[in-house]
C-alpha cells in the first residue's frame, strides 16, 4: 500500500529532523572542535555584519573578492551573491588596487603591511560617496589574503566644507570690523574739521554775491566739503555705525519714489524693469538706508553693462525655515523681504566675488570708482540683521539679494513726514553746548546768522551756570552728546528745573555706537549728525522748535 502525498512530506520532514539531529549529536559527540571551529565562525560572521563599515576579504594575489560583510551590501547596493569573486577592478578604484598590490609585494618582501586610503567608492546605482579605505593583509596557510575596510565619510566632509565656509566668513567679518574699528575711530576729528570748513564757506558764499571774484572759489571748497561728508558717511554705514532713524516701510513705495531717478541714473540704452510684490511684508529701516543700497546696487549694475542691458529689481517675502537657514549661511529662522536687483552684464569670476564686500576693493578703473559702493551695502544691511548675497556667473550677468527682517510690531508708519518746505530762521533762544572751540563758534554763527539768540557754552557745567543766570526764557538746548563733564543726555535732565519746558537737539560726529550708548538714538530723540550744512541745521531747529 502506498503511502499519500501529505505522509510522504511528514515522513521526510522527520527524518530529516531525525538525521539533523544525528549529525548536531555526532559532532558534539565525536567532533567538538569542529563544533567550536562553527560557533567561531558563527559569532565573527555577526560580528561583520553589525559593523557600519564596509568589510571586504580580498585574495590577495588574484585581486578578487571572497567575502563581504552586510554593510557593504547595503551601502554598495549589490547582493552578497553578486559580490562574491568579483575581481576588485569592478568594486574599488584603480588607487586601491595599487595599494593593494604594493602592500602584496611588500610582505613578501618583509616590507610594510597596512596604509589609509582616501578615495570614492561606487554604488550600484552609479553614484559615488567619500570614504577612508584602511588596508590590511593576512598571511593565512601561506597564501596572502587583504582586508580593506571602508568608512563613508559623508558627513566629515560636508562638516569640514561647512567648517571651511564659516572660517572664511569669520575671516571677512574680522577685517570688515577692523577698518570699521578704525573708520568709527576717525569719524569724530573729521567731522569736526569738515563741519569747521564747510561751515566757513557757507557763511562766506552767503556774504559774498555771485558776483564776487571768490565765489567760485569758495563754491568749490563747500561741494568739496559736502562730498567729503558724504564719504564719511559711506565708511561709517560700512563700518555699520552710520547714526540712522528707523522707520517702518512699504518697500514698493519706496522703490517707486526712485524710479524716475534711478531710471536716470542708468541711461537711455539700459531697460529699468520692476517687479514689485503684491501684500509685501513691511520692513524697519532708515529710509536713506534704502536709498544708498538702491543707488549702489544700481550704479554697479549700469556699470556691468557695456552699451544695451537690462537692470530689473524686483522685491518678494521669504520664510526662512531652520532647512533654509542650513542650506544659506547667515539666515536664522524667521520671515524676510527681499530686494533684489539683477543684470545681464559682463558678471563675475568666484574670486572677485569672495572680495567685492571688501572696502576700497573695486574692479573699475583709477578714478572711477571709491571701493565704497558695496562695502556700504554690506555694511547697512548688517546693521539692519539682514542678509546680502550674491549670484553670478562670468558673462552671465549678476544678482544682488538683500534680505531684511520682516516687522512684526504695531507700528503702521512714520510718525512724521519729512518736511519739504524750505528752511526758515527764527527769534527764539538757543543754549549751544560744543566742548570744541572752532565748533562751538562756527554754530552759534550760523544760528545768529538766522536770526536766533544764542547762548553759547563751552562745558555743560558753564551751561547749566549761563540758563541760572539768564533772564529770559530759553526755547532750545542744542548740545554735543560726548563731552567732558557730562554728556549731553544727563546735561538736558540737569536743565529740567529752571527750563521745564526746555526742548532738546543733540548732535554728535561719533559713530552710532557711541551716541546709542548715550541714549540718544531712541524714538522721538531729536539728533543731527555732523557735519551739517546750514540748510540741515536751519531746517532740524526749526522742526525741534515747532514740534
Amino acid at each position: 500500500m502506498e503511502k499519500s502525498s501529505d505522509g510522504q512530506d511528514e515522513w521526510r520532514a522527520q527524518r530529516e529532523k531525525i538525521i539533523g539531529l544525528g549529525e548536531r549529536s555526532l559532532r558534539k559527540t565525536y567532533y567538538p572542535e569542529l563544533q567550536q571551529k562553527l560557533d567561531e565562525l558563527e559569532r565573527f560572521r555577526a560580528l561583520l555584519d553589525q559593523s557600519n563599515d564596509c568589510i571586504f576579504l580580498i585574495q590577495a594575489t588574484a585581486l578578487t573578492l571572497i567575502d563581504v560583510n552586510e554593510s557593504a551590501c547595503l551601502q554598495l547596493g549589490w547582493p552578497r551573491e553578486e559580490l562574491l569573486g568579483r575581481p576588485l577592478a569592478d568594486l574599488l578604484p584603480a588607487q586601491v588596487l595599487d595599494r593593494v598590490s604594493s602592500l602584496v609585494a611588500g610582505a613578501q618582501g618583509g616590507g610594510e603591511d597596512g596604509d589609509l586610503v582616501s578615495t570614492q567608492l561606487v554604488r550600484a546605482s552609479g553614484e559615488e560617496f567619500p570614504v577612508e579605505i584602511t588596508l590590511h593583509l593576512v598571511n593565512f596557510n601561506k597564501e596572502l589574503y587583504g582586508v580593506a575596510v571602508a568608512r563613508d565619510i559623508t558627513e566629515r566632509k560636508r562638516a569640514e566644507a561647512e567648517n571651511q565656509k564659516l572660517e572664511e566668513q569669520l575671516v571677512q567679518a574680522m577685517k570688515m570690523e577692523s577698518v570699521g574699528r578704525l573708520a568709527g575711530g576717525v569719524a569724530h576729528d573729521f567731522n569736526n574739521m569738515l563741519f569747521v570748513i564747510l561751515g566757513n564757506a557757507e557763511l562766506a558764499l552767503a556774504n559774498l554775491g555771485p558776483a564776487h571774484p571768490l565765489y567760485t572759489n569758495l563754491e568749490g571748497i563747500r561741494q568739496a566739503a559736502e562730498r567729503s561728508a558724504v564719504l564719511t558717511r559711506q565708511l561709517l554705514a560700512f563700518a555699520r555705525k552710520q547714526p540712522i532713524t528707523p522707520k517702518v516701510l512699504d518697500l514698493n513705495s519706496t522703490v517707486d519714489s526712485m524710479l524716475m531717478m534711478l531710471r536716470r541714473l542708468v541711461g537711455e540704452d539700459i531697460e529699468l524693469s520692476w517687479t514689485p510684490c503684491p501684500d509685501l511684508w513691511q520692513a524697519r529701516i532708515d529710509p536713506s538706508q534704502i536709498d544708498q543700497i538702491l543707488m549702489n546696487l544700481t550704479a554697479n549694475a549700469r556699470d556691468a553693462i557695456a552699451g544695451v542691458g537690462k537692470v530689473s529689481i524686483r522685491t518678494g517675502n521669504v520664510k526662512a525655515d531652520q532647512a533654509y537657514c542650513a542650506a544659506y549661511v547667515g539666515f536664522v529662522p524667521g520671515d524676510y523681504v527681499l530686494l533684489a536687483v539683477s543684470d545681464n552684464g559682463r558678471g563675475m569670476d568666484k574670486e572677485t566675488q569672495a572680495k567685492i564686500f571688501e572696502p576700497f576693493f573695486t574692479t573699475k578703473e583709477s578714478g572711477k570708482g571709491t571701493g565704497l559702493g558695496l562695502a556700504t551695502v554690506y555694511g547697512i544691511v548688517q546693521q539692519n540683521h539682514g542678509v546680502i548675497n550674491v549670484y553670478s556667473e562670468k558673462g552671465g550677468g549678476t544678482t544682488f539679494n538683500v534680505y531684511l527682517p520682516r516687522y512684526l510690531g504695531d507700528e503702521t508708519g512714520d510718525a512724521a513726514e519729512t518736511r519739504t518746505e524750505s528752511a526758515q530762521g527764527g527769534s527764539e533762544t538757543v543754549l549751544l553746548v560744543e566742548d570744541e572751540p572752532l565748533l562751538l563758534e562756527m554754530t552759534r554763527t550760523m544760528l545768529e546768522s538766522l536770526g536766533y539768540t544764542v547762548l553759547a557754552a563751552g562745558r555743560p557745567s558753564e551751561a547749566i551756570a549761563l540758563a541760572a543766570e539768564h533772564a529770559g526764557g530759553i526755547d532750545l538746548l542744542m548740545t554735543d552728546v560726548v563731552m567732558p563733564e557730562m554728556n549731553g543726555r544727563d546735561l538736558a535732565k540737569a536743565l529740567l528745573a529752571p527750563c521745564p519746558h526746555l526742548k532738546h537737539l543733540f548732535m554728535s560726529g561719533y559713530a552710532a555706537d557711541i551716541v546709542a550708548h548715550h541714549g540718544i538714538l531712541e524714538a522721538g530723540i531729536h539728533f543731527i549728525q555732523k557735519p551739517f550744512p546750514m540748510r540741515d541745521l536751519a531746517a532740524k531747529v526749526r522742526e525741534v522748535l515747532d514740534t
